[in-house]
């Protein structure tokens, strides 16, 4: 998906600064990766959701895979019942949804060996339905995160990473945030080379290479609990065969 530089956006606020970086042959300078961010806001800024699984404040994100649809996020080490953000731009009428939506653990599902915990989304939709609201939000497409020959071409020179995320700021507010990282292979691990503010984990990563037409921007993976000085990733290419192999009964 080619990227076009866009208006700054409201609402979205960037975090970190550096140098030039890439991913593949693109070579990023700051003032661009500063579009990107807020290109990513436009793009999927509704598809972000927070989440509070064991008492942990973390972000989840909707993904389109073919005709379903999940809500994913990290797995937690306590599959406690948990809760899920509305934020106002996600629900319609406003004033209608409820500002928190309670999720039993039991909704939650952990395909494979992924690191991943994902929830069918028609679970949600029907309890929009029953409740008289709706959701209006935006989703991670196939078409828009990145095959195992894009997470193939990962490797150990730093490349550009965006994470778009929900923080944590002192108030309990829970913020739209870009974080720009960097991303490396540490032999068969992805991960993001710094550790990441309170409530990152579960957030999608995105990568730009070149592709027909300029950059292009994919969804890498998502991040998963920090182990040393950074977080691995549950790359897309993994969580996809995990979801085609996991048996669904929504």
């Amino acid at each position: 998906m080619p990227v076009t530089l866009p208006r700054r956006l409201p609402g979205c606020v960037p975090r970190g600064e550096g140098p030039g970086r890439t991913l593949g042959d693109v070579l990023l300078d700051p003032e661009l990766e500063n579009e990107v961010a807020y290109e990513l806001c436009q793009l999927v800024g509704r598809a972000i959701l927070p989440v509070r699984r064991g008492g942990e404040p973390g972000t989840a994100f909707f993904h389109q895979m073919g005709t379903d649809e999940f809500l994913v996020t990290a797995e937690s080490a306590d599959p406690a019942d948990g809760e899920i953000g509305l934020r106002p731009s996600v629900t319609e009428p406003a004033g209608v949804a409820p500002g928190v939506l309670p999720v039993p653990a039991a909704w939650w599902s952990r395909p494979g060996a992924s690191g991943v915990a994902v929830l069918p989304v028609v679970r949600l939709r029907e309890r929009a339905d029953r409740e008289g609201w709706r959701w209006r939000t935006q989703s991670v497409a196939d078409g828009f995160v990145a095959g195992a020959d894009t997470i193939d071409r990962i490797g150990a020179e730093p490349g550009s990473a965006f994470v778009l995320a929900l923080g944590v700021r002192d108030d309990g507010a829970r913020p739209l945030e870009v974080a720009v990282e960097r991303v490396v292979r540490d032999g068969a691990v992805v991960r993001v080379t710094t550790v990441l503010p309170t409530g990152y984990v579960g957030a999608p990563v995105f990568g730009v290479e070149a592709a027909e037409g300029g950059p292009a921007l994919a969804c890498l993976g998502l991040v998963l609990p920090a182990v040393g000085g950074g977080h691995p990733l549950a790359t897309f290419d993994r969580v996809r065969a995990a979801l085609t192999a996991h048996p669904w009964s929504p």
